[in-house]
């Protein structure tokens, strides 16, 4: 159930039943004053009682723990208000808290996905069997904004704040230069590649998350603890595939638009995915839901760097290659 991966720090796997992610993995780092967990998993039993069992195990007092959460996804911040006690403290980047704050519902989400070709027949299903949306947390948690450069100690480490937008708008890791462990949540993972996914026409998350790829390539890493999956991997070795995957897929969707003008679920259609199914009309909605979140990310920076153009036709929008 717990993994000890050095001294004070911890490991707790906490499932998400029934999602290709397999599970959250929860650290948490215990002090002799206060500690803190760092992710927390989904709003759901399984998850609550996965982490009560871990904290239980290595005798952590909620009342003396304090949780940082590296990016608002349901799945590592939804299960933090069932845990939080009166003297703990949320810590979450300030992007993201703001975000939250004045999060603008799934009906303004679901049009965006409509406009750029989402049938609206699947939309009902897409957002109800998102986990997003089914798992959310009861209620809003206090937060307390976090900046760039901000430090947290606890049990012995000094981990520093580090801005890393592009998997959400203020995703963030924690980095400890003296122990070279960098807490990397979805902006660096081993065994998969971390979904970039873009709802708005103005926002290019993907060129964010290249740069901020960039910028943890120079850091001295010894331990990585992703937010999902394997903990093994070279830091620079991963951060090179994840751009080459991403430039790949900037190939693919370019040399679809190609063929013709195309919205972004059509676009999604016809690119390659790794998912265990015949064909993209068999892709269960909520799949379809993020492979054309993510299409529209490679879109948009491809729109960014000139290389297509949008434009609107009978009310939804298309893109289409730039000649020349």
């Amino acid at each position: 159930m717990v993994e000890q991966l050095s001294p004070n720090l911890y490991l707790i796997r906490i499932p998400l039943p029934g999602s290709p992610l397999g599970w959250v993995n929860s650290y948490v780092i215990k002090g002799l004053d206060r500690n803190l967990i760092i992710d927390t998993g989904l709003n759901r039993r399984e998850c609550l009682e996965a982490m009560q069992a871990g904290l239980g195990e290595i005798e952590v007092d909620l009342k003396r723990t304090d949780f940082y959460i590296t990016h608002m996804h349901t799945d590592h911040i939804a299960l933090a208000p069932r845990l939080v006690q009166d003297s703990s403290t949320i810590y979450i980047n300030r992007p993201d808290k703001e975000y939250i704050e004045n999060w603008p519902g799934w009906e303004a989400i679901a049009g965006s996905a409509g406009l750029n070709g989402f049938p609206a027949d699947e939309l009902q299903a897409a957002v109800s069997n998102h986990p997003g949306y089914k798992y959310a947390a009861d209620v809003k948690p206090e937060t307390s904004a976090v900046d760039e450069g901000d430090t947290f100690r606890y049990g012995g480490y000094c981990f520093r704040a580090l801005a890393t937008p592009g998997h959400t708008r203020g995703h963030t890791c924690l980095y400890e230069p003296a122990k070279k462990v960098l807490v990397s949540g979805d902006h660096i993972l081993f065994d998969i590649t971390p979904n970039i996914t873009c709802w708005t026409q103005e926002e290019n998350p993907l060129k964010s998350y290249i740069a901020s790829l960039d910028r943890i390539y120079g850091l001295p890493v010894d331990l990585v603890l992703p937010g999902h999956r394997g903990l093994s991997g070279d830091c620079r070795k991963r951060i090179t595939e994840l751009k080459g995957h991403h430039q790949s897929r900037l190939e693919e969707a370019l040399s679809i638009l190609k063929q013709g003008p195309k919205s972004a679920y059509e676009v999604a259609s016809m690119m390659t995915w790794d998912i265990d199914c015949d064909s993209w009309e068999a892709f269960p909605a909520s799949q379809k839901w993020f492979a054309t979140g993510e299409a529209i990310a490679h879109l948009r920076y491809l729109e960014d760097s000139g290389q297509v153009f949008r434009e609107t036709k009978a009310g939804f929008i298309v893109f289409a290659a730039c000649h020349g």
